[in-house]
């Protein structure tokens, strides 16, 4: 997989852009570019659905039940839920927001959950617009 990426630009470059977002390692930056070929030409509630990171209601007529995540690419959801521990403990955004998430109550897993879909869309917009990771932007 590595050699593939390096022999091919657009893919390198893509890698280049993913590895400059604190919490995306050389693992899922190669997973995301494997089995999401899509990225960065999808919305970002397209590319949470995609790796399984969106809240699917489970809802009937009146009946309003409880929002969870389903569906996506399993392996990639796994390695994202990974990215997103790291992230929550370097990425200065992300540490930021996973912060107000534990003071609001939330359990553990839903916080990197949380911080696992916004890592995706993160990367799905950096991708799209081709720019590095900033410390000042996301």
């Amino acid at each position: 997989m590595t050699r593939a990426i390096a022999s091919d630009e657009r893919l390198s470059e893509t890698a280049g852009v993913l590895r400059s977002i604190p919490g995306i390692g050389p693992v899922a930056s190669t997973m995301l570019i494997a089995e999401m070929p899509e990225i960065g030409t999808i919305t970002g509630e397209q590319a949470a659905a995609l790796t399984g990171l969106a809240p699917v209601g489970h809802d009937s007529g009146t009946l309003r039940g409880k929002r969870a995540i389903a569906g996506g690419r399993r392996a990639l959801r796994h390695v994202m839920f990974q990215a997103a521990l790291v992230a929550a403990h370097h990425n200065p955004s992300l540490i930021s927001f996973a912060d107000r998430l534990r003071k609001a109550g939330k359990p553990h897993k839903v916080i990197i959950t949380a911080v696992a879909r916004k890592l995706v869309t993160i990367a799905n917009a950096l991708c799209k617009s081709r720019q590095k990771w900033t410390a000042t932007g996301s």
